[in-house]
């Protein structure tokens, strides 16, 4: 198996830095800073970064030295970060070959979904996105991403009673279905603990999707449907 992807955050400011590397290193991916040239040059002269991201801490003919350097077939995958004001230098960067400039100020969700888009491109992505009505499920990251830009962490057991759903969608699932595929995380829960379960893990997704089937179970229905499709005769239905 691959190991983490590796990104390289280079002279951006600590706050920013260590936000972005918080939202990477919850994705799965290594993170390593530097905060001066010299640094830069040894940490990108050793091999093993993936994508590196050249913050405005740095001259812009800095970042482009750095990606002449260490860019190029072989080496990370860069993303430069300018001001506005510095289209010349944006455009100088994309003639070198960086693969993104992006301007500050940045919005570290963003600046974090375009890493991960790169490190995909590369077959590195780690990602295993689930996208519901109104939030995005990272599975592999346990994360739950809102539109709101709220992040929330799932356990592992609603991790595998999701996962139970999307790998049987529009199949009823009864409750003695979900207890031996997708136990819970306590050993006293019985029965009626799966419509907590089922109750809690539809807020958290904010989602309608998880059917309650009176007197049968539980169904999971992909939120996109061809237009005018009509659901399938059966028990009576419930999202309550």
């Amino acid at each position: 198996m691959a190991g983490r992807a590796v990104v390289a955050l280079i002279a951006i400011a600590e706050v920013v830095a260590s936000d972005l590397a918080d939202h990477l290193e919850r994705r799965g991916h290594d993170v390593r800073t530097a905060r001066r040239r010299w640094e830069a040059e040894s940490l990108l002269s050793a091999k093993g970064i993936d994508v590196a991201v050249i913050g405005d801490g740095m001259t812009p003919a800095e970042g482009r030295d750095l990606l002449r350097i260490f860019g190029g077939e072989s080496g990370p995958t860069f993303i430069l970060i300018c001001r506005p004001t510095e289209l010349v230098d944006k455009v100088l960067g994309l003639e070198l070959g960086a693969a993104d400039v992006v301007e500050s100020p940045l919005n570290v969700r963003e600046l974090a979904a375009r890493i991960g888009g790169l490190l995909a491109r590369r077959g590195r992505g780690t990602q295993e996105l689930v996208v519901l009505e109104n939030s995005t499920v990272d599975l592999r990251s346990a994360l739950v991403m809102h539109r709101s830009g709220e992040e929330e962490q799932l356990s592992p057991g609603q991790i595998a009673l999701l996962k139970l759903f999307l790998a049987q969608p529009r199949r009823v699932l009864t409750r003695d279905d979900i207890m031996a595929a997708a136990p819970a995380e306590s050993a006293d829960a019985f029965d009626r603990s799966i419509d907590s379960r089922i109750v809690r893990l539809r807020r958290k997704l904010d989602t309608e999707s998880i059917i309650t089937i009176r007197g049968a179970g539980y169904r999971f229905d992909p939120p996109t449907k061809p237009a005018g499709q009509e659901a399938d005769a059966g028990p009576a239905e419930s999202r309550d």
